[in-house]
């Protein structure tokens, strides 16, 4: 505007105006909705609200309460919060208890580092106060960053594995799952950290890459006149050394060797090496690539006789083995060669090495059940919790007690058979191998006692994969398949562990017999009772004579504490089950892809074991955050994005805005970089909603409000679109494609209302009467798109959405999160300006802004209204664009147009077929106030520099529009 118009028209303008700041300033502001949302109550009065309503329960997973939270943790609790604000904007009953995990190890180590080691620096009970009050600490610390993220929930009343009664329910769902067949005692290996100096459940191994010294080993043949007879060979050849090869990457374990497995039906030969003037027994299919291991050209061996391993091994398993080997350097227990037998096993295949399987059965799952099979006994465990060997007189005279299986016994072992000349090669390897995951340190596998859930004995893995194929849904789809490969043929799920810091498995077990008391499920729930009371110091400080009177001297309480797995695993009866407002089964569990192998299937077997059902109706699965080249998050390689230095720099909601944003399904990219450009999409979605604030300025829905069928054609369309778009804004939600949902957010606000509605509504929002129908009719149309719009956004942008909330004018609720969809979009009627129409205009005025942007360029036109264009059309396009007469000029926002038939000479081609466009320059002069140009201006005195409708619009009843 010119300093004229300034002084004298500006008051006549409907310039636009409103409270909602142009920038955000999303990290000071947020604070203060986040203190507001809390001061009224706002999660109680959403749960008030949705009382007696239809329910959706998406059940929380809990996250461990250690440390600070990572952007992994922001995820989640996003995606979460989104859906249940979405939900509960569908008008569902949609609460949200978060919980955390509060028992195991690592809290253990961080309360040792602090107060010292149980038993020596402080008591047991002393350790466990104190291990509950650092995870107090750390849940209040992780909680407030999650409740900054704006996550609604009961946060003040979340579930913790470690509260007394919830202690106590997990013991009771032990119960539940004795009694129902699922538990058994067992003596087998299983994996075992030494830095924990625990076993670990399947959920706590992670595989890495791991150089290994991978031997190959000779065990002799104590009766080789039988071999080769066995073979059919030359028995001439007896008087030679004959040795069975084994080849195995853990050369620590052969002390615990009892056998050597090989598989009935594999082909084996006897291969004699001319220059040693021995034979080997290897499998046929490996001869060539062991020969060339070992260095032995191919005129350097003959292979004498081939026979299948049933023919040498053993495949009765109540007679004796036919044939025995010496161990390279253990002795017997009478001090003489210690000799074990050839068995056979269908674990044994010729994929590589030589076809023969060393066999200790305390250190591997398939040496110990086919040991098991044969009857093969074994020795005492010679390896500590520690990994360390322990101290026996075999083990002190060949100088390996006390040394660590992962260094010095390994060597030592090595040394053992390059003395006894049994180690034929040995070469180094890198293999993926389990590793702790807490301590990223190699495992070991033990056989000690423990405590296992059964997933055969009583049918339960049959039961639990019968619930993955025919009653969950999996999103997406893949998770079907992981889950179902990774229960495949799993192990029983060993539950037991040997720590301070965790619930006990509350049994009573006979001292002969090791049986459970016979009572043991009336005594559960006497010791749940205690435990609701006192926590479960309780059970370790329970005289057991208190509960068993006479036959207390019979039996001993089991110290062991339960895998803590199994205590979040069991929230679907501590919390699903107990809590008010909450019911079994949930709709959803949503957690990281990580949780196939952990939380989704501890509670699932635990649900099942227990109840016989799944506990979860839908499993959504997010990927993992790796930096903008792809790679994991590490502190090491200084590529990590911290949430709260995102929220402290750019705000919640763009954090918020991202998650949305992007695929979840698969790895989640995150950087600066990244986040600044999602920051520059916010601030579009900002604007525009800033935008459409200014322009309902003033405008009172009560008073103002325009009726659907008086709506002018193009606000018809407007309201109509929004209508149309809620229904997918929707269905994104409810599909949970948040990514789907944020790009038609963004097309919305960029194409439909920036590119086309907004600016040609701006002169009638501008320059028509206040109070008058073109004006009041646009702003109707505004209304109703921020009365949607406010909500569509609230899940994800919820800050914004409640900021857009307080500036509508009109009775509503106190917060938009306790609104539902906007149901308020009136009855337009009928029209011929249908979508259809609309979509033709649209494209059109792309067309023609090209055409005028060259005519910019070249000097010939300023601004758009500085110019008049003729349109030449075909007939189908010319009708549509004639149905809007003279006011397709505003459409195009130029101050001239015709409409003329097709002439493939005249004008410019432009990107729409069928339509040539000639712009010139308006020979007429431009009024001040509109800045159109117009041949009747000048002709009011009292306004000389006014076009006609600018006078109309400033003294008289206000300019009529009827389409635009």
């Amino acid at each position: 505007m010119n300093d004229k118009v300034e002084s004298q028209y500006k008051a006549t303008l409907n310039l636009p105006d409103t409270d909602f700041p142009m920038r955000g300033n999303l990290a000071q502001r947020e604070p203060e909705m986040l203190a507001r949302w809390e001061q009224i109550g706002l999660y109680q009065k959403i749960r008030a609200a949705r009382a007696g309503r239809d329910q959706f329960i998406l059940h929380d997973g809990p996250p461990y309460a250690n440390g600070k939270i990572h952007i992994g943790h922001a995820v989640n609790k996003i995606l979460k919060d989104v859906i249940v604000k979405s939900q509960t904007l569908s008008g569902k009953d949609s609460p949200y208890v978060p919980g955390w995990d509060c028992h195991g190890l690592p809290i253990e180590l961080k309360v040792e580092e602090k107060v010292g080691k149980v038993g020596v620096n402080v008591t047991a009970s002393e350790f466990r106060k104190h291990c509950r009050e650092y995870a107090a600490e750390q849940v209040n610390g992780q909680r407030a960053d999650f409740k900054r993220l704006m996550v609604l929930g009961d946060w003040e009343n979340p579930y913790l594995t470690m509260d007394f009664k919830f202690e106590a329910n997990i013991i009771r769902t032990l119960g539940k799952i004795i009694d129902n067949g699922h538990l058994h005692k067992g003596f087998k290996p299983v994996n075992w950290c030494s830095d924990c100096g625990s076993a670990l459940a399947e959920a706590e191994v992670e595989y890495q890459d791991k150089q290994s010294i991978a031997i190959d080993v000779k065990f002799a043949f104590a009766d080789n006149t039988a071999l080769l007879k066995a073979f059919a060979a030359d028995e001439s050849l007896a008087a030679k050394t004959i040795s069975i090869v084994i080849w195995t990457t853990t050369p620590w374990t052969l002390p615990a060797n009892e056998a050597v497995s090989v598989h009935p039906t594999l082909e084996y030969s006897l291969v004699l090496l001319k220059e040693q003037d021995e034979i080997l027994l290897l499998a046929a299919d490996l001869v060539n690539d062991a020969m060339q291991r070992y260095g032995i050209a191919a005129d350097g061996f003959d292979v004498i006789a081939t026979a299948k391993g049933s023919v040498f091994g053993q495949l009765d398993e109540h007679a004796a083995a036919p044939f025995v080997v010496q161990h390279p350097f253990m002795p017997a227990a009478d001090g003489g060669a210690k000799m074990v037998p050839v068995i056979t096993g269908d674990h044994v295949t010729a994929d590589s090495g030589t076809g023969a399987v060393h066999t200790a059965p305390m250190h591997g799952a398939d040496d110990f059940v086919v040991s098991k099979r044969f009857d093969v006994k074994s020795d005492d465990m010679l390896v500590d919790g520690a990994g360390n060997f322990i101290s026996t007189p075999a083990l002190d005279a060949l100088e390996l007690s006390g040394l660590s299986t992962a260094d010095k016994g390994n060597f030592r072992v090595l040394g053992l058979l390059a003395e006894k000349g049994a180690l034929l090669k040995k070469v180094k390897i890198t293999h993926s191998y389990p590793h702790c995951w807490r301590h990223k340190t190699p495992i070991i596998f033990r056989a000690t006692p423990q405590w296992f859930i059964s997933m055969n004995q009583a049918g339960l893995l049959t039961q639990a994969m019968h619930e993955v194929e025919n009653t969950v849904e999996w999103r997406p789809g893949w998770g079907k398949a992981r889950i179902e490969s990774m229960m495949t043929d799993r192990p029983d799920w060993c539950i037991s562990r040997q720590r301070t810091w965790g619930v006990p498995i509350a049994l009573f077990v006979h001292k002969e017999t090791s049986a459970l008391h016979p009572d043991s499920a009336a005594l559960i729930e006497k010791v749940a009772l205690k435990v609701e009371e006192q926590g479960i110091d309780a059970w370790f400080e329970l005289d057991a004579a208190e509960l068993l009177g006479a036959d207390a001297g019979q039996y001993v309480k089991v110290t062991d504490t339960l895998d803590v797995w199994f205590d979040s695993g069991v929230t679907h009866t501590a919390v699903l089950r107990e809590r008010d407002g909450l019911k079994f089964p949930a709709e959803m569990y949503l957690e990281g892809s990580d949780q196939h192998r952990g939380w989704f299937q501890s509670s699932l077997l635990t649900s099942v074991a227990a109840y016989g059902e799944a506990p979860y109706k839908t499993v959504l699965t997010h990927g993992f955050t790796v930096d903008g080249e792809g790679r994991k998050m590490s502190k090491s390689l200084g590529n990590t994005v911290e949430p709260q230095e995102v929220i402290n720099e750019l705000g919640g909601d763009i954090l918020r805005w991202w998650v949305a944003d992007t695929d979840y399904s698969g790895e989640m990219t995150v950087s600066k970089e990244i986040l600044k450009r999602n920051a520059d999409a916010y601030r579009r979605v900002r604007n525009t909603c800033r935008f459409l604030l200014a322009n309902i300025n003033g405008f009172n829905p009560q008073t103002d409000m325009v009726a659907g069928n008086e709506l002018l054609p193009l606000d018809a369309w407007m309201v109509n679109y929004t209508r149309q778009l809620q229904e997918k804004v929707i269905a994104f939600y409810h599909n949970y494609d948040f990514k789907g949902l944020t790009k038609t957010l963004m097309n919305f606000c960029v194409s439909e209302l920036g590119g086309f509605y907004l600016d040609v509504i701006k002169d009638r929002q501008y320059t028509c009467k206040t109070d008058g129908l073109p004006r009041r009719s646009a702003q109707t149309a505004l209304f109703h798109v921020l009365e949607a719009m406010s909500r569509w956004i609230a899940p994800i942008l919820s800050f914004t959405a409640e900021e857009i909330w307080s500036c509508l004018a009109g009775e509503r609720e106190e917060s938009v999160m306790l609104a539902e969809w906007y149901s308020a979009f009136p009855d337009t009627g009928s029209s011929v300006f249908d979508d259809a129409f609309w979509r033709d205009l649209i494209a059109a005025k792309e067309a023609v802004n090209g055409v005028l942007e060259k005519a910019r360029t070249d000097k010939l036109i300023g601004a758009s209204l500085s110019a008049e264009v003729e349109l030449y059309a075909q007939p189908e396009l010319k009708s549509q664009l004639e149905k809007l007469g003279d006011e397709l000029r505003f459409v195009l926002i130029t101050s001239g147009v015709q409409v003329l038939d097709f002439n493939a000479g005249a004008g410019v081609a432009t990107e729409l077929d069928g339509l040539r466009v000639q712009v010139k320059a308006s020979a007429h002069d431009k009024c001040e106030r509109c800045w159109h140009h117009s041949d009747d201006i000048g002709q009011n005195d009292q306004h000389p520099t006014l076009c006609g409708r600018c006078v109309e619009n400033v003294e008289g009843d206000g300019e009529v529009r009827r389409f635009a």
